[in-house]
């Protein structure tokens, strides 16, 4: 039975029309055509919340005293996408422009006021923080698998339809797997992509935590952590060559033995002996030899 994939919500379809889907072209055409109505006007940031489905937990608190500053100095260029509620707004899109309003001590702040139901709120701001580059690692992969779960999508089809690469998405998604407390690290700064990426192939979870917390005490690169995992591994890489070099050995001496035995070539394989044989009389000499005689022939 086939199943059927879930669409982006209602009008999202119609408003990410590219086949590449880009959050910026929506946003600026959202605007264009407020602008081409003259419906771009200034609200009052006290009454505007927060949209409920932001992805992102965590905002850089320097980039956003820098944007503060330029707004301080130039205003808020790009107006926030809000939509009316019961009692004031709730935000769409543009999370770090009203904080750094906020920051810079706006009372006001230019926004277009739209209509959108709450499916399509929770997509607009995953499509927007999936395709911000500060977002970190942890809430990027977080809003990956939000998005996988909400369209249906596989990891293939959404690396298309969102201009990502499949082995970016494959490792991102890996990241959430990860241990709570190096997740909070990753969320922190404390570690780098790199680090989360690396210690996001290990299984054991009082391993990682124990990686990641020598990797901020030691201030370790990334190229360290990864020395310092193939070090680990190597003594479990010699076993296992140690033990098919054994098995070889073995095998080769089996091979002797079973050759001397029956007069011709024998190959052992993994779970498979071959003997190979001339003809139907040669055949019939090997199988003399293994004590095989089969009745009525």
């Amino acid at each position: 039975m086939e199943t059927k994939r879930k669409a982006l919500g209602k009008g999202l379809e119609q408003l990410f029309s590219n086949e590449v889907i880009n959050f910026e072209n929506f946003e600026k055409n959202t605007v264009a055509e407020a602008e081409k109505k003259s419906s771009v006007g200034e609200i009052k940031i006290s009454e505007v919340r927060s949209n409920p489905y932001q992805p992102r937990k965590t905002f850089n608190e320097e980039t956003l005293n820098e944007l503060a500053a330029s707004i301080k100095e130039h205003g808020v260029i790009e107006p926030i996408i809000v939509k009316k509620a019961i009692k004031g707004y709730e935000l769409v899109a543009g999370e770090r422009r009203l904080k750094a309003a906020k920051i810079a001590g706006l009372e006001t702040i230019p926004a277009v006021v739209r209509d959108f139901n709450d499916q399509e709120m929770m997509e607009i701001a995953l499509l927007e923080n999936i395709q911000r580059e500060d977002l970190n690692p942890i809430d990027e992969a977080t809003a990956y698998q939000k998005i996988i779960e909400l369209g249906g999508f596989t990891q293939e089809e959404f690396a298309e339809k969102f201009g990502k690469s499949r082995s970016h998405v494959t490792n991102m998604l890996g990241l959430l797997s990860l241990p709570a407390l190096v997740k909070i690290y990753v969320q922190e700064g404390h570690l780098s992509m790199g680090h989360a990426r690396a210690l996001s192939k290990l299984t054991d979870e009082e391993k990682i935590n124990e990686l990641a917390n020598k990797v901020i005490k030691e201030n370790l690169s990334v190229r360290a952590l990864e020395q310092l995992l193939n070090e680990e591994q190597l003594p479990k890489k010699q076993e296992q060559e140690k033990q098919k070099e054994t098995k070889n050995v073995r095998n080769a001496i089996y091979e002797r033995m079973m050759r001397e035995k029956v007069g011709t070539k024998v190959r052992i394989n993994t779970k498979k002996i071959e003997i190979p044989y001339d003809s139907p009389k040669d055949l019939e000499r090997i199988l003399e030899i293994l004590g095989i005689r089969i009745e009525g022939l």
